[in-house]
């Protein structure tokens, strides 16, 4: 496989690589971006990632297992959603605690100590585990449109289930329409969307790697994860929770519950926010970030 030149590629454990790219300058404080479900690092956009380092920090964004350039796990059986959604875990190939280790990791081959951690849905289940699992490695969280891990909490609309368990797209043209169709379903009511943006983003999604059964063991990870409410009560990290107020396929109960579990935990709600990352909401989400980073130095 030929990287983008910007691209590194690095081993995390015995059998996991992931690739990764930085933005901003080495002396400033870093910030990790930890993606979602089904969403290479592309789902944190360039400029997205330019303007936060503009901001003073060491921004570093990377594909999760089983996405885009990172490592696929091919020989891994076919996950079984019904049966590993009813409790039978035996075809979930890892969970999100694998997940988190893989980003400690990419924070020990890159030689950073600790960081300000940022998660985006599956990506904030993900970095919520990495402060659990890995409190040594957290300066501070935030937490996007996440939950728990308790069901009773952050349900899907019937509409986003729809666009969850949609069958796979066959052609890179198929991959584009499912994003747009999606977006419709499950993005930002209260913002301005850019379908052409969507579109070129989804099309270079397909053209880096289209792997329909990683995504399938992603999302077995998250079903075979526990909940996570009682030790998110252990945390004594600085923590922003940011949920949308209309968002389809992690109910806004998730984010409040996230921010009720953690001690001290300080909740940003959006207006009209979705599930996704509109560029009119980029102001409020950077000093977010920047407001736990500011908790943190304190």
């Amino acid at each position: 496989m030929t990287l983008p030149p910007q691209i590194e590629l690095v081993r995390v454990g015995p059998d996991i690589e992931l690739a990764y790219e930085t933005f901003g300058d080495r002396d400033d404080p870093p910030v990790l971006l930890v993606m979602g479900l089904a969403t290479q690092m592309l789902g944190w956009p360039d400029d997205f990632c330019e303007q936060l380092a503009g901001r003073g920090f060491f921004v570093v964004r990377f594909d999760n297992r089983d996405i885009g350039l990172s490592t696929h796990l091919h020989d891994a059986p076919p996950a079984d959603i019904q049966a590993v959604a009813a409790g039978d875990t035996r075809t979930a190939a890892y969970t999100l605690r694998e997940m988190a280790d893989d980003a400690a990791g990419l924070l020990d081959a890159l030689d950073l100590g600790a960081v300000h951690v940022v998660g985006a849905s599956m990506g904030g289940m993900i970095a919520q585990t990495i402060a659990i699992e890995h409190p040594d490695r957290v300066l501070s969280l935030t937490s996007i449109m996440s939950t728990t891990g308790d069901r009773a909490v952050g349900a899907p609309s019937e509409a986003a289930i729809g666009v969850l368990l949609a069958p796979p797209a066959r052609t890179r043209e198929e991959a584009i329409e499912r994003a747009i169709a999606g977006i419709r379903v499950i993005g930002s009511p209260g913002f301005d969307r850019n379908e052409d943006e969507i579109a070129d983003r989804a099309g270079r999604a397909y053209d880096r790697a289209h792997d329909p059964a990683g995504v399938g063991r992603q999302f077995a990870a998250i079903l075979a994860s526990p909940d996570r409410t009682p030790r998110l009560g252990e945390l004594r990290v600085p923590t922003v929770v940011v949920h949308g107020t209309d968002d389809a396929l992690v109910n806004v109960d998730g984010g409040k519950a996230t921010a009720a579990a953690i001690p001290d935990a300080e909740l940003v709600l959006i207006d009209g926010m979705g599930h996704d990352l509109p560029r009119g909401a980029w102001p409020q989400l950077f000093e977010a970030i920047a407001g736990a980073v500011r908790r943190a130095a304190q």
